[in-house]
C-alpha cells in the first residue's frame, strides 16, 4: 500500500471511532427469542397441567409431557416458516404478533387433527388443552412484546449497527446512501464516502456525510477496525474498474457488496431471484399463476355450483318475468374484454326493452334510463341480471370475483377507459369476476366522471397485488350485504 498523504490520514482520522459500546450480532438475539418462546411454549403447557393436575391421573403424566415438548417443537417449525424471526418481525410488534400467533394457532389446530388421525384425543383432558392454548397465547404474546420493545431500544442505541463505508461518491452512491439512511429497518451506521477522483469530480460532502479518502485510505480504515463493511456503488458499465477495487478489498476481513445499478434503483423492492447461477430482478410476476391458479380455478367451481344450487329458482322466475313483461329474449350477450384483453360474450339476463341492447357503441345505463324496463329496474336494483355469469364462471371466462368486465366502448367523463388511465389494462391480467373489490366498496354503476374510474382501477389492482381464497370469501360476504343494500344500481 502507498504511504499515506498528510491529508489522507486526517481524512482518515475523521472515520467515527469505536465508542466502547458492546455490538452485539442480531443473530445471537434472535436465538434467543427462539428459545424463549419455545420454552413459553413448554412452560404455558407445564403450568396447564400443574392446574389440571388433580383431574388428571398420575400415570399420565408422562404422556401429557411428551404432548407438552411435542408442541414446543411443531410451535418453532411452524414459526419459523411463517418468518416469525425475520429481522422485520424483530422491530414491528403487529407483524411480531401475527405470525407468532398464526404459527401458535396452525401448531394447535396441527396437534388437534392428528390427535384425531391417532385416536389419542380422547386420552387427553379438553380442558387442559383449552388453558395450554390460552396461557401459551398469553405468555407468547407479552414475550414477543418485550423482545420486540427492547431490541428497538437496543437498535435506537446502535447496538446491532455495523459500520459501513460506500466507496463511489457520484450519484450511485448518493442514492445508495440515502436509501439506507431512509430505512429504518437496516441496522447500519454509515461512516462515509470513498472514492480514488480526488481532483474536484467529487464533492467532499455528499448527502450531508464525508468524503474521508481514497481506496488506500478506505483499506486503511479497515485494517484499524474503523470498518465493518464496504458497499462498492460505481456503474456496472465499469466493470474493469469494479473488479480491480473487487480484487483489492478482498484482501481485507470485511464484508464487500455491490450497490445496485442507477437504473436498479427504480425496482428496489422487487424480488431477487437466480437464473440458474445468474441472479436476476423480477419486475413484476404473473398473479395467480401456478398452484394459486388451480385453487382459485376449485373455488370458482365448488361455489359456482353451490351458488347454482341455491339460486335456480330465483333464475327461473326472473326468466319467466322477463318472459311476460316484454317482448324478446330471455339472456342477452354483450362482448366484454377479459383475461389479457381477450373478448368474449357475457350473459345477463335482459333487463332492456330488446330493440335498445347495444351490442356496439355500448351506453352504460344512467339513473331512470328509458332502456331500462319494470322487471328490469328489479333485476338490475338486487342484481339478479347478473346471475347468468355464473355460466361463464363455469366455462372459464370468469371467476366468481375479479375486476368486473368492461365493454371496450365504454366511456368516463365522455372518454374511453384506455384514455383516461394509461395502465387501465393492467386490470386485464386476470380473469374478470362476477364481484369484486371495487364493487363491494361502493364503486360499482355509472362512470360518468374520470375520477370514478380511477377509484375502481385502484380497487381492482389492490385485489390483484393482494389475492387470496381468504379475500375471495371475504368478497363474497360483503356482496352479500352490497345486494340487500344497493348503490349505484339502475
Amino acid at each position: 500500500m502507498n504511504k499515506m498523504t498528510p491529508e489522507r490520514t486526517m481524512l482518515a482520522d475523521s472515520v467515527p471511532q469505536k465508542d466502547g459500546r458492546i455490538s452485539v450480532p442480531i443473530d445471537l438475539l434472535v436465538l434467543g427469542v427462539r428459545l424463549v418462546e419455545g420454552l413459553s411454549v413448554v412452560l404455558a403447557g407445564g403450568v396447564a397441567l400443574y392446574l389440571w393436575a388433580q383431574r388428571i391421573p398420575e400415570v399420565e403424566f408422562q404422556t401429557y409431557t411428551r404432548a407438552i415438548i411435542g408442541g414446543g417443537l411443531i410451535f418453532a417449525l411452524f414459526a419459523e416458516m411463517l418468518g416469525s424471526y425475520d429481522i422485520d418481525a424483530h422491530f414491528s410488534l403487529r407483524r411480531a404478533w401475527q405470525r407468532v400467533m398464526m404459527a401458535w394457532g396452525m401448531a394447535a389446530a396441527f396437534m388437534v387433527i392428528m390427535g384425531f388421525l391417532l385416536k389419542a384425543s380422547e386420552d387427553f383432558s379438553r380442558g387442559w388443552a383449552l388453558t395450554w392454548f390460552a396461557s401459551a397465547t398469553v405468555m407468547l404474546l407479552g414475550t414477543r412484546a418485550a423482545m420486540t420493545l427492547w431490541m428497538r431500544r437496543m437498535k435506537r442505541q446502535g447496538v446491532f449497527n455495523s459500520r459501513v463505508a460506500i466507496f463511489g461518491a457520484a450519484a450511485q452512491g448518493e442514492r445508495m446512501a440515502r436509501y439506507i439512511r431512509g430505512n429504518q429497518r437496516l441496522t447500519i451506521s454509515l461512516v462515509g464516502f470513498f472514492d480514488d477522483r480526488q481532483d474536484g469530480r467529487v464533492p467532499m460532502v455528499v448527502d450531508g456525510l464525508p468524503l474521508l479518502g481514497t481506496s488506500d485510505d478506505l483499506i486503511a480504515c479497515i485494517r484499524q477496525g474503523h470498518v465493518d463493511q464496504v458497499i462498492v456503488a460505481l456503474p456496472w458499465s465499469a466493470e474493469a474498474r469494479i473488479q480491480q477495487l473487487v480484487a483489492k478489498f478482498a484482501m481485507t476481513p470485511v464484508r464487500i457488496r455491490l450497490a445496485p445499478d442507477l437504473a436498479s434503483f427504480a425496482f428496489l423492492h422487487r424480488p431477487l431471484v437466480l437464473l440458474g447461477d445468474v441472479p436476476v430482478l423480477t419486475l413484476f410476476e404473473r398473479p395467480i399463476s401456478g398452484m394459486d391458479a388451480v385453487l382459485k380455478r376449485v373455488e370458482d367451481w365448488a361455489l359456482t355450483l353451490g351458488i347454482l344450487f341455491f339460486v335456480w329458482p330465483v333464475m327461473l322466475l326472473a326468466a319467466i318475468a322477463i318472459k311476460l313483461d316484454t317482448p324478446g329474449p330471455v339472456f342477452f350477450r354483450q362482448p366484454r374484454e377479459g383475461f389479457n384483453n381477450q373478448p368474449f360474450r357475457v350473459w345477463k339476463f335482459r333487463s332492456m326493452t330488446h330493440d335498445e341492447c347495444e351490442v356496439d357503441g355500448i351506453r352504460q345505463a344512467t339513473r331512470n334510463d328509458k332502456r331500462v324496463t319494470r322487471v328490469g329496474a328489479v333485476l338490475r336494483r338486487t342484481s339478479i341480471d347478473e346471475l347468468p355469469q355464473l355460466f361463464n364462471v363455469l366455462t372459464g371466462d370468469m371467476s366468481l370475483v375479479g375486476p368486473r368486465p368492461h365493454a371496450a366502448s365504454t366511456r368516463a367523463g365522455g372518454r374511453l377507459f384506455n384514455d383516461v388511465v394509461a395502465t387501465y389494462a393492467a386490470r386485464h391480467k386476470v380473469k374478470p369476476g362476477i364481484t369484486g373489490w371495487a364493487q363491494v366498496c361502493g364503486w360499482r354503476g355509472e362512470t360518468d366522471t374520470e375520477d370514478k374510474l380511477v377509484k375502481r382501477l385502484e380497487h381492482d389492482l389492490h385485489y390483484i397485488e393482494n389475492w387470496s381464497i381468504g379475500f375471495d370469501l371475504y368478497i363474497l360476504v360483503r356482496t352479500v350485504f352490497a345486494v340487500m343494500v344497493p348503490r349505484n344500481a339502475f
